[in-house]
C-alpha cells in the first residue's frame, strides 16, 4: 500500500464532492452533527493546511491559530482546491514518509500522519456528497483500502469517536466501511 498515493486520490475523490456543491448548500447538515457543509469543508481545509504547515518543518506551536477560523472566504471550492495541492505537494516531498512530524499525539512517521489523512478526508468526501445529494459512491480500491487500516487498528474507532453503527446482513463494502466509521449508508 502506498499511503501517500492513497492519500492523493482521496483528496481527489473529496474535491469532486466540494466542486459539486451548489450556491445554496453551503449552509446544509451533514452527517457530521456538528458541521454544515461549509464547517466540514473548512475542517478539510484546515487539515490539508496543517499537512502542509507541519511539513515544512513548523511545529504546532508555531503555527498556533494561524489556521482557525473561517480559511474558505468568498470562493470555498477554490480555497479546497489550493489546500488539496499543498497536502500532496507536502507528502510528495524527499522523505517525508519516514521522518517524524511533530502531532498533537507525539512524533510520528508521515506514513502515519498520512494514514490519518486519508481516513479523514475519505470518509468527509462521502459526508459532503450525502449532504449535497451527490452520489456518494467512493472509489472501490479506496474503499477497501481505508477498511483495512481501520480494520488494522481497532482502537482507532474509539480513538476518534465512530459511534457503534453495524452493517446489515449483505451490506456492500462502501456501507461497511460506513458503520466502522459510525454512518449509515
Amino acid at each position: 500500500m502506498d499511503i501517500r498515493a492513497l492519500h492523493e486520490e482521496a483528496l481527489r475523490s473529496t474535491h469532486r464532492f466540494v466542486a459539486a456543491v451548489g450556491p445554496d448548500q453551503w449552509e446544509s447538515p451533514t452527517p457530521c452533527e456538528a458541521w454544515n457543509v461549509r464547517q466540514l469543508v473548512n475542517h478539510l481545509v484546515s487539515g490539508n493546511l496543517w499537512v502542509a504547515e507541519l511539513g515544512s518543518g513548523r511545529t504546532i506551536e508555531e503555527v498556533g491559530t494561524d489556521l482557525d477560523g473561517d480559511l474558505l472566504g468568498d470562493d470555498p471550492v477554490a480555497a479546497h482546491e489550493a489546500s488539496v495541492s499543498a497536502a500532496a505537494g507536502a507528502f510528495a516531498a524527499d522523505g517525508a514518509m519516514e521522518r517524524l512530524w511533530p502531532l498533537s499525539y507525539g512524533a510520528r512517521p508521515g506514513r502515519v500522519y498520512a494514514r490519518q489523512r486519508f481516513i479523514d478526508v475519505l470518509i468527509h468526501g462521502w459526508d459532503i456528497g450525502r449532504a449535497t445529494g451527490e452520489d456518494p459512491r467512493l472509489p472501490d480500491d479506496l474503499v477497501q483500502e481505508c477498511t483495512d487500516l481501520i480494520t488494522a487498528r481497532p482502537g482507532i474507532r474509539a480513538q476518534w469517536g465512530f459511534a457503534d453503527v453495524t452493517a446489515g446482513p449483505g451490506a456492500d463494502p462502501q456501507a461497511r466501511l460506513l458503520a466502522l466509521t459510525g454512518r449509515r449508508s
